[in-house]
C-alpha cells in the first residue's frame, strides 16, 4: 500500500503552479503560456522553486541571493521551459505574402483610377474644342425634344467641362 501510495504521488510533483493575469493560482501538468512571465511561475515539475536568474554587472549570472536554489536545479527549470523562437517563419510568410497581396490590389486599383481619368481628360477636352469651335450646339431634353444652347448655358456647361479637365488631366 505505501509503495502505491508512493507511485501515485510521483504524478502530483510533476505539476506546474503559476498566477495568472489576474492573480489566482493556475496548477496545470503543462507548462504555462508564453504569455506569462517567468515571475509569475511558482512552482516547475520535479518540486523546483522558480529562482529568475539575474545577470551581475560583469555579466555572470547567478540567481537571486537568499534563494535555496542549486545552479542544478536552475538548469533544470531552464530547459523545462518551453523554448519560444520568436519568430514563427510560416506565420511571417504568410504575412509577407498577405502584403504584397494587397500591394497588388491597391495598385491594380490605383491603375482603374488613372485610365478613367485619363478617359475623362481626352472626353472633356474634345468636349470643350466643341464649346469653343463656336458653332451651335443642341441638346436633347427631357420630352425629346432638341433645343438650341444659349450662351448663358453654354457659359454654364463650359465652366462644368473646365473643371473636370482641371480635375482629370494632370
Amino acid at each position: 500500500m505505501l509503495l502505491v501510495t508512493v507511485l501515485l504521488s510521483t504524478g502530483v510533483m510533476a505539476q506546474w503552479q503559476w498566477l495568472d493575469k489576474d492573480g489566482r493560482k493556475v496548477f496545470s501538468d503543462r507548462a504555462p503560456p508564453p504569455s506569462v512571465p517567468d515571475k509569475s511561475i511558482l512552482k516547475r515539475p520535479g518540486g523546483a522553486r522558480v529562482v529568475a536568474p539575474v545577470a551581475n554587472e560583469d555579466g555572470a549570472v547567478s540567481t537571486t541571493p537568499g534563494t535555496p536554489a542549486s545552479s542544478a536545479a536552475a538548469a533544470q527549470t531552464a530547459s523545462s521551459a518551453p523554448k519560444i523562437s520568436g519568430i514563427d517563419k510560416d506565420l511571417a510568410e504568410k504575412k509577407k505574402k498577405a502584403e504584397q497581396e494587397e500591394a497588388a490590389k491597391h495598385k491594380a486599383e490605383e491603375d482603374r483610377v488613372a485610365k478613367l481619368k485619363a478617359d475623362n481628360c481626352v472626353r472633356a477636352k474634345q468636349a470643350k474644342a466643341g464649346f469653343d469651335s463656336g458653332v451651335r450646339l443642341s441638346r436633347v431634353n427631357k420630352q425629346g425634344e432638341r433645343e438650341i444652347l444659349d450662351d448663358a448655358t453654354r457659359a454654364a456647361e463650359a465652366l462644368r467641362i473646365q473643371t473636370i479637365i482641371d480635375a482629370d488631366c494632370k
